[in-house]
C-alpha cells in the first residue's frame, strides 16, 4: 500500500472537514454529490481499486476560510504512487517535481530574479499562510488522469469555490487553463450580486509544458505571484511568501 493511498470511506473523510467549512456542504445539490462520491469511491475501494491520495481535503484542514488570500484551482490529482496529496500541484518533497510544478517554479525565479529556484516541493506552507490549492476533482485511480470525473465532485469542489469567495476579506484568484478560467463568470456574477468582497482575477495558460509559454496568455512570464502580492499589500494584507524553503 502506497503512502498517500487513500485507506477510509470518504464519508469519514466528509466528517473531518473543519467546522468552518462545513456550510459549504449544507445545499441540497451538494449533499446529493457529496452521497454520490461516498457510494462511487467505497464501490471502487470495493474493487480493489487504488485511489489517491490519503487526504482527499487536506487543502481544507490547511486553509480556512476567513484565512484565503488566494485561491489557486487545479484539475485532478497527480495519479502517480507518492505523488498527490490533496493540495493542487503539490507532491511531497521526495518525489520528482512534476513538470507543471517545475514550471510553477520557474515563472517565481523569473519573478524574484535575485532568490535562488525553489526546490521545495511540497506547497504545504503556500496554504497554512492562505493559499486555497483547490483540485476540480479530489479522488483518481492510479494511472487513470481524470477517472473520478462526473461523479459528484465537481459539484462538490464548485461550492467549496463559491464559499471561499464569499468571505469578505480582499483575495486573488488564479485562473490557469481552460478549466479554471471556466469559474470566472461565475465570479464576476457573485461580484455583480454583490456577495463577494474585494477579488482580483488573474488569467493565464496552465502551467503544464504543452500550453506554459503558448497563446495569448503564456503562464511563462505572467508576473502573477509579483502581481497578486502588489494587489493584496494594496488591500493593506500581508503578501504572501512564495519563496519560503
Amino acid at each position: 500500500m502506497f503512502a498517500n493511498q487513500l485507506s477510509r470511506p470518504i464519508a469519514w473523510h466528509v466528517e473531518q472537514i473543519p467546522e468552518a467549512w462545513q456550510g459549504a456542504l449544507q445545499p441540497a445539490d451538494v449533499k446529493k454529490a457529496v452521497y454520490r462520491i461516498e457510494e462511487y469511491v467505497d464501490m471502487r475501494l470495493a474493487a480493489n481499486a487504488t485511489i489517491f491520495p490519503h487526504q482527499p481535503f487536506q487543502a481544507l484542514h490547511l486553509t480556512l476560510p476567513t484565512s484565503i488570500k488566494v485561491i489557486i484551482l487545479g484539475q485532478d490529482p497527480y495519479h502517480g504512487p507518492e505523488q498527490a496529496q490533496g493540495l493542487a500541484f503539490s507532491v511531497p518533497n521526495h518525489c520528482t517535481c512534476p513538470p507543471s510544478l517545475r514550471n510553477i517554479f520557474k515563472e517565481l525565479q523569473k519573478e524574484y530574479p535575485r532568490h535562488a529556484l525553489r526546490t521545495t516541493n511540497n506547497l504545504e506552507d503556500w496554504a497554512r499562510q492562505g493559499v486555497l490549492l483547490l483540485n476540480a476533482l479530489l479522488t483518481v485511480e492510479q494511472g487513470q488522469a481524470g477517472s473520478h470525473q462526473r461523479q459528484g465532485w465537481e459539484t462538490i469542489t464548485d461550492a467549496l469555490f463559491t464559499y471561499a469567495l464569499q468571505t469578505p476579506q480582499p483575495k486573488v484568484v488564479m485562473l490557469w487553463g481552460k478549466v479554471a478560467q471556466a469559474k470566472q463568470s461565475l465570479i464576476e456574477t457573485l461580484a455583480a450580486q454583490g456577495k463577494i468582497g474585494p477579488t482580483h482575477i488573474l488569467t493565464a495558460n496552465h502551467p503544464s509544458p504543452l500550453s506554459a509559454r503558448r497563446g495569448q496568455q503564456p503562464f511563462m512570464g505572467c508576473n502573477h505571484f509579483r502581481f497578486a502580492n502588489q494587489w493584496l499589500q494594496q488591500q493593506n494584507s500581508t503578501p504572501i511568501q512564495w519563496l519560503a524553503n
